[in-house]
């Protein structure tokens, strides 16, 4: 068996020891989100360091553990907090908890993350879907022996967030009053902060924003079919384009401050995903 599906089959029978319960909505909650998971139906929680073989997060302010339950009835998998690439885990861990959560039965993957505007047009404290992504800076989660048990050779990647899911962000944020922004998202490594022309250059390539996170999660959650979705909490304006010299701390303080408005985005929109999933099975 391929080493990197052993270690994965590994984690979901050390997961289903513990739990037999079924998800439908993956969520990876970004910097300042994490007590969304606290404020939900919660039927179990499982600290990353009690599954064998599993990475554990560094990062301060990632509680780092999954917590299984109900939003508005919808069967969720929460990941309170993520891991990164500049952690120093290979590129096969930091998307390990992706495939794990498709293993488990998550149909959906739902991404946040705390991200610097590129775009002129956006401003600390904005909310931009993700409509498209650039990766191309970090490893892809697919070099190496292909995963037969999760997807194909060679993945088409034309749409990686699902239209339909955008069409339910876009109706969530005008039901509640929620400016969202809309643009694509660049990843690079970090954990440094961006130079002024590493971020010229992220403008020209077509950013509006950039992080160190979520792409290469969804190329990985694309591979092994599921529909994914994005946020991004515009935590600051890139390097060169304010006088502000960025910090952690900033991006902590603007993402704590947007918090109550993002976890409002997200039940709301998480109960209409699985409205629109019970209206799928009707149709069939």
């Amino acid at each position: 068996m391929n080493s990197v599906y052993e270690k994965l089959q590994g984690c979901y029978e050390s997961i289903r020891k513990r739990t037999d319960f079924v998800p439908r909505v993956a969520l990876v909650l970004g910097s300042g989100l994490g007590e969304f998971a606290e404020e939900i139906e919660i039927r179990e929680t499982i600290p990353y360091s009690e599954i064998e073989g599993f990475p554990v997060s560094t990062v301060p302010g990632h509680k780092g553990r999954f917590v299984f339950g109900y939003v508005s009835q919808v069967p969720v998998v929460i990941m309170q907090g993520r891991v990164h690439y500049y952690e120093g885990y290979s590129i096969s861990d930091v998307v390990l908890p992706v495939r794990l959560m498709k293993l488990l039965g998550a149909e959906i993957l739902f991404l946040t993350n705390a991200a610097g505007g590129v775009n002129y047009d956006f401003s600390a404290g904005d909310f931009m879907m993700i409509t498209d992504q650039i990766s191309d800076f970090v490893p892809s989660p697919l070099i190496g022996e292909n995963l037969e048990e999760l997807g194909e050779r060679f993945p088409d990647m034309s749409e990686i967030y699902d239209r339909n899911l955008q069409k339910i962000l876009r109706t969530a944020a005008k039901k509640l009053g929620i400016p969202l922004k809309e643009g694509v998202y660049l990843q690079l490594t970090g954990p440094n902060y961006e130079s002024p022309a590493e971020v010229r250059m992220c403008r020209i390539l077509g950013a509006d924003a950039v992080g160190m996170s979520t792409a290469c999660e969804a190329v990985a959650a694309n591979h092994c079919k599921m529909k994914i979705c994005g946020i991004s909490c515009i935590t600051n304006l890139a390097c060169g384009m304010s006088q502000n010299p960025l910090s952690h701390r900033e991006v902590q303080e603007i993402a704590d401050r947007t918090a109550p408005d993002f976890k409002r985005l997200l039940a709301e929109a998480i109960a209409e995903m699985g409205t629109e999933k019970d209206r799928q099975g009707e149709q069939e």
